[in-house]
Formats: structure tokens, sequence, C-alpha cells
């Protein structure tokens, strides 16, 4: 048996190389995270038990086994009655006017933004905590309200959960006048353009890890890369996809299980952010008896929906920033700060993917041998992606052009290998190209080409380092998805 490919890496997702597992994949986790309805059931489900707590100290006191402290509210029946009832309708109408800013909120999002951003807006923390405290002070002063009643001691008062619903109160009062000041903030376009930029750097440390984690006493056995390649080419049998849309999330650790347990070689046609068809082929399998048991694996390690998500794709963050950058740009907008803007955060993160290796394209099992093998991310095509429709967008924009490239110099001294410094010149070409069509000033057009010369210099100065080999550029080659710089 040839000795494994040099490229091959342990799976980043798989569980023996992992300290402890996740509760729930991520994949999932966004999911829920990206409503607005489980925040809030959470808290309204604390509030309600918080309530039996309460009551059940409450009853204590009432059959005088226990004594409550002197702040406790205490009165008649009536007047705890008329406590709850007011908190429950001021709650309840504060509820009312919170959701009303927020739709206001999404609505002006959308119009402004972009529709893909109301994700963004819909998964804030703070926006669906504020209405899970309100919804759970809600059902805690109805609760509370109910366990009035007549007993043998007299009527029934929860003084102490009165006394809660009252502290309760309280807390919503300065959460609404943190929701107030922390969705002013939110729809401001370089707190939104930031928070992209952040989820991108989340997602670059996950797909791209700045170290290899593969284990260097792994064994590495078995047919090398090119044997495999060429039984997949042979003899593999296709894998078609159950249903159509955008792939969200692969299970990584599953399929490679899967395949050791069938003693199969598996190769994914698409990555995450790829648009799949329906009956189109998804992966093919080698040994082609072993596809019936990985088409069973693939429908549960898949997972397929309307749109794009950052659990496994961060270009999806890139093409974020690019369409606020373009819809600054067009004619009825003209905000040509905000595309500046975009630019200075798309350079950050280029800056750090440049700086790191593909997480890896093969993946091996438990034991060396290749399981599984997906399509590579290729750094031109993001490089590409980031730059191009901005370029496109902003013919003819000397500030534009010159902001482009500023960035591509910024972020030619954390490359890593010749290539890399190839495709940012490239750019800087063909910015600098259309720069001579479009701009009619002289000086402006002067300008651009003094960047652009800084680039060169930049770029010469820089390719007197070692060069690090791509880890797996050029593995399995690209099939032009969503990281194509035509493509959506």
């Amino acid at each position: 048996m040839a000795s494994a490919d040099s490229h091959t890496r342990g799976s980043r997702d798989a569980p023996w190389r992992r300290p402890g597992l996740r509760l729930l994949p991520g994949w999932r986790r966004d999911a829920l995270r990206t409503t607005l309805w489980v925040i809030p059931s959470i808290l309204a489900v604390i509030a309600g038990l918080l309530f039996l707590l309460t009551y059940t100290l409450d009853r204590a006191a009432y059959e005088g086994s226990l004594s409550l402290p002197g702040w406790v509210h205490s009165g008649s029946a009536d007047a705890a009655r008329q406590v709850l009832i007011g908190i429950a309708a001021a709650v309840i109408t504060v509820t009312g006017v919170v959701f009303s800013i927020t739709i206001l909120a999404l609505t002006l999002a959308s119009q402004q933004f972009g529709p893909r951003m109301l994700r963004n807006f819909v998964r804030d923390i703070g926006t669906q905590i504020t209405l899970g405290v309100f919804v759970g002070t809600f059902a805690y002063a109805v609760l509370a309200l109910g366990s009035i009643a007549p007993g043998p001691h007299g009527d029934f008062v929860p003084d102490l959960s009165v006394t809660m619903a009252l502290a309760l109160l309280f807390v919503d009062l300065a959460l609404l006048i943190y929701f107030i000041h922390h969705i002013s903030r939110s729809i401001q376009l370089p707190e939104v353009i930031a928070r992209i930029a952040r989820d991108l750097s989340r997602s670059i440390e996950v797909e791209f890890p700045e170290h290899d984690a593969s284990d260097p006493d792994q064994p590495r056995v078995g047919p090398s890369l090119g044997v495999l390649q060429m039984h997949l080419d042979r003899e593999g049998a296709p894998v078609r996809a159950a249903a159509s849309g955008y792939l969200q999330f692969v299970g990584y650790q599953e399929l490679i299980a899967i395949a050791e347990e069938n003693d199969a070689v598996i190769r994914l046609a698409h990555r995450p952010g790829h648009f799949v068809i329906a009956s189109r082929p998804i992966a093919t399998v080698w040994p082609a008896e072993a596809a019936p048991s990985v088409a069973l694996g693939l429908a549960r390690a898949h997972v397929t929906g309307p749109h794009r998500t950052l659990a496994q794709d961060p270009v999806f963050a890139i093409d974020q920033l690019v369409e606020i950058a373009i819809r600054a740009l067009s004619p009825a907008v003209n905000d040509t700060f905000t595309a500046l803007t975009c630019i200075d955060w798309l350079a950050d993160g280029l800056c750090k993917i440049s700086t790191r290796l593909s997480a890896g394209s093969v993946h091996a099992g438990r034991f060396g041998w290749i399981r599984l093998i997906e399509p590579g991310s290729s750094y031109a095509r993001i490089v590409n992606r980031a730059f191009d429709k901005i370029r496109q967008a902003g013919r003819g924009m000397p500030a534009v052009a010159i902001r482009q490239m500023d960035s591509i110099a910024r972020i030619l001294p954390s490359t890593r290998t010749s290539d890399q410094r190839d495709v940012l010149v490239r750019q800087a070409q063909m910015i600098l190209a259309s720069s001579e069509d479009a701009i009619t000033v002289a000086e402006d057009r002067a300008d651009v080409s003094r960047r652009f010369e800084a680039v060169v210099l930049t770029a010469r100065e820089h390719s007197t380092e070692p060069s690090v080999p791509p880890a797996d550029e050029d593995i399995v080659p690209d099939d032009g998805g969503p990281d194509d710089a035509s493509g959506h």
C-alpha cells in the first residue's frame, strides 16, 4: 500500500479530535438562535419555576411554618390583586411596544441593508432577552394573581410572590431603557458592519484553524489521494440529493464514521454555501457497494435550507459586507463612506484568512486512512468575491479604487505564499485598468497609480520570504460554487 498523501489531515470535527462533544451541532444552534421565540419561551418557563418556588414559600408562611422578612409585601387580597393586575397590564402593553419596535427595526434593516441582513437582527441576543424577560414577568404576574384564593385561615395572599413581581417590574424598567439604547445602536450602519465583521472573524477561526489540528503521530496508511481519486472516477457510485436548497451544514464526523463502517471513501461534490439541486449527485462513493449505506448517512449529515448560514460558510459574511457596499454605491443611495467602511472590514477578514492555511479538504479516519474528500476553498475565489463586485459598482470612483488599493497593500504582509500575492496583485491590476478607463481627472488617476506602485513594492518586499505550500489548494477542483466571483 502506498502511504497516504501528504495533504491528508484528520477531520476538524472528528470526535477523537475534540476534548468533549457539543450538546448541539452548529447548524441546530444557529437555527435556534435565529428565532424570536426560543429565549422568550425559556425565560417564561424559568418565570413559572420561580413562581413555584415563591408560591411554596408563601404556602409555608400561610400555614405558619415559615416567617417572611418584614420588607416582604403584606396586604389584603384585594390590594394584592390590584398590584398584580397593574403589573400584568403594564408589562403586556410594553411588550407590545417592544415587539413593534423590533418589527420596525427589521423593516428598516430590510430596506437599508438588504433582506439577507434580517437574520442578523433576529438572532440578536439583547432583543431576545428583553422580550423574554417581559413575557416571563407577565406570566409570573398572571400565575401569582391566580393563586390568590380563600383558605382555612382567611384569604391566601402570596406576599413573597407579589414582592417578587414588583422586583421583576423594576428589572423590566431597566431592560426597557437598555433596549431603547441597544436598538438605536444596532440599526446604525457602522455597528451593523462591525457585527458582520465579528461574525466573519469567528467563522474564519472555526473553518481556517491557525495551526494544523492533525496528530503528527497518527499513522499515514492506505492508498494515496491520487489512487483514491482514480478509483472514485472509474468505479465510484453517485449519491443523489434528496431535496433542493442551500447546503447549510455537513456532519463531517458522521460521514467519516459511516465511511469507516463500510470501509469506503466519500468524495463530496458540494461544501456549505453551495446550492444543491434535488436528484443531482452530491457525493461519489467507492466501492460502489457502500453507496446505499452512505446515502442514508448523507441524509442525516447534510442539512439544506432556503438560505445560507455562517455555521460552516465564512464567505457568506463576506457576501453580506459586499452587498452593503454595493447598495451604498448605487445611484439611489450614493453613500461612499459606508462602502469604504465595508472595504476596511473586508481587508481585516482577508488578512486573517491569508495567515491561515486551509483546514484541509481531505479527512482521515482514526487510523490514518483517507475517508472523506471535500471541495477545497480557493483563496483566489475568496479574494475575488471580496473585491470584484465592489470594483465593478465603484467604477469611475477614485475614492473606492484608492481604498481597495490600500486594502491590498495591507493584506499583502499577511500572505504566506507567492500564489496568494499573485492573486492580490492581479486584483490591483484590474483596479488600475478600470481606473484608467473610467476616471476622467488626471490627478485622480495619478493617485490610483501611486497606490498601485505601493502595492507592487509591498509584494516584492514579501516575495523574498519562504513560501509555504498551500495545505489543500488544488487537491479537489473547486466547482465554482458560492466562492465564484460571478456566482450567488
